[in-house]
């Protein structure tokens, strides 16, 4: 249960400010809710299910000393790259006369192929139960979205990105600091 909360609050901090909660609140502006939290739902657990198949091989392969520091410093280089300020674009995409569910699946699988997130599972599933940490990272991915889409319906505007991306960078990095400490340690 440990696994599964520390994972589910490192993947929705992490996600909140993300380049996925813009997506999210982009398609919630579009859209009706419920197609686009089922969309990123899809997408989330397809997506960190792969990453922790990975990361749970790598865990039989590797010892736990060097997957330890090598995931702190991993986790460092997210906290500082969460901090990178992007203004690319929000990755949305036109839904003519397809299926919005696909469409936001789709789309999140891309937006999130190769992000911090599916890496930090990666490592967090080297070093922890897999199943927990691929059922605490989908529902942490899937609950940031859900809170995204329900204040787009309901506002109309989107958070404060800066605030919530430093929050993010902040866990990443005292995650990846513990992790560091705890394999040089030993």
């Amino acid at each position: 249960m440990r696994d599964l909360l520390a994972t589910f609050g490192l993947v929705f901090l992490a996600e909140l400010g993300d380049k996925s909660m813009l997506l999210a609140i982009g398609f919630a502006a579009r859209y009706r809710p419920w197609p686009v939290l089922g969309g990123i739902a899809i997408a989330a657990f397809t997506m960190l299910g792969l990453s922790t198949l990975a990361g749970a091989a790598l865990g039989l392969a590797l010892p736990e000393q060097a997957l330890a520091i090598a995931g702190g410093l991993l986790f460092l280089g997210f906290g500082l790259w969460t901090l990178r300020d992007d203004d690319d674009d929000d990755g949305m995409v036109a839904l003519r006369g397809g299926s919005v569910l696909l469409g936001v699946t789709v789309a999140f699988v891309l937006a999130e192929f190769g992000d911090k997130t599916m890496l930090a599972t990666v490592t967090l599933a080297a070093t922890q139960s897999p199943v927990a940490t691929w059922l605490g990272a989908g529902a942490g991915m899937t609950a940031a979205s859900g809170i995204a889409i329900a204040l787009t319906s309901w506002a109309g505007t989107r958070l404060p990105e800066r605030p919530v991306r430093l929050a993010a960078a902040g866990a990443f990095l005292l995650f990846g600091v513990l992790l560091l400490v705890g394999g040089l340690r030993g």
